[in-house]
């Protein structure tokens, strides 16, 4: 019996080869947690076209907003581990999330396979162009200091880069400035832009072009130098904040157990996508770095960003669910 069962498993692994081979055959789902029009749905409808041309196959994109970016997220979590459904999240859905939700019911280290890092954004801190009395960070800090004013700050939606940025700038320069989560970055953009909310900590490829037409002023960027596509605009830690620093990253993973042929070869389409210069060209438009990289690399990533969110979270006693 056991020489039977044997033979049959030795007959079928040419079978299961074969099947593995033959990966993409179907549509890939591309998973999106957020509404259209934000940064992380223009990346995606970016890549999807490129890697649908490279495999040959569909490669249609699902915006499964809500939750933070958790729906999206677990919808993946819980797929077939086939290659058939991949996720394009932004770093709060897999480092800080699991902190901020209690009850989240998945772990997003552990429940999720890294296929790659796509992105590193710096956030600009930004105010209305035609709706602001602030005209500079140090306005801003002023206005924020000063106890008859409300400043208030939107974001993308809880626990986003938007919102734990803006979080840890008010702890750096102590100051009280009042959160205001949204429904994707789109609409916290055009509120901002109309002068309902005070000012955005946003990602600055979703702000970008608001900032070149005119509608934002930029304030001062997150990271510790000033970003090439805002040369004139000082950043956050050359403002005398020697030690603030915060961006935010992008990534694509598919769901845990998906055999390493297909992330490899995942890694490796994507990796080409990037490597075509007019392809690089648009990427760079949008305000991003090119950081692709291995699944080993991009893991080492989310689990050393996963353990600073957990310190900042904590320390903060930021609590949402």
């Amino acid at each position: 019996m056991k020489f039977k069962a044997s033979l049959i498993a030795a007959l079928l692994l040419p079978l299961a080869a074969l099947a593995q081979d033959a990966w993409p055959s179907r549509p890939i789902t591309f998973v999106v947690p957020f509404p259209p029009g934000g940064p992380t749905d223009l990346m995606a409808r970016l890549i999807g076209p490129a890697l649908s041309k490279r495999l040959n196959v569909p490669v249609v994109v699902e915006n499964k907003a809500g939750a933070s970016g958790n729906i999206g997220t677990g919808q993946v979590v819980r797929a077939k581990p086939d290659g058939y459904t991949i996720l394009l999240a932004a770093s709060g859905n897999l480092s800080a999330n699991q902190y901020l939700y209690p009850r989240l019911g998945f772990d997003p280290v552990k429940d999720l396979a890294p296929v790659i890092q796509i992105s590193k954004f710096p956030l600009v801190l930004e105010v209305s162009e035609t709706n602001s009395k602030i005209r500079s960070f140090k306005d801003y800090v002023e206005a924020a200091r000063n106890p008859t004013n409300r400043i208030t700050f939107g974001s993308a939606s809880n626990g986003t880069p938007q919102h734990l940025g803006g979080e840890l700038f008010k702890s750096k320069a102590k100051v009280e400035i009042d959160h205001i989560p949204y429904k994707g970055a789109g609409p916290a953009i055009v509120d901002l832009m109309g002068g309902q909310i005070t000012s955005m900590f946003d990602i600055l490829g979703s702000s970008l072009p608001h900032i070149k037409a005119g509608k934002l002023r930029p304030l001062a960027v997150t990271t510790k130098t000033r970003s090439p596509l805002l040369p004139d605009v000082p950043s956050i830690s050359e403002l005398g904040y020697a030690d603030f620093e915060y961006y935010a990253w992008h990534g694509i993973s598919t769901t845990a157990g998906t055999p390493k042929p297909i992330v490899t070869r995942l890694n490796a389409e994507i990796q080409a996508i990037f490597a075509d210069p007019a392809f690089k060209e648009k990427w760079l438009e949008i305000g991003s770095e090119v950081v692709v990289g291995t699944p080993e690399q991009f893991e080492a990533l989310i689990k050393a960003e996963a353990g600073k969110m957990q310190t900042l979270i904590k320390g903060l006693n930021i609590q949402l669910d």
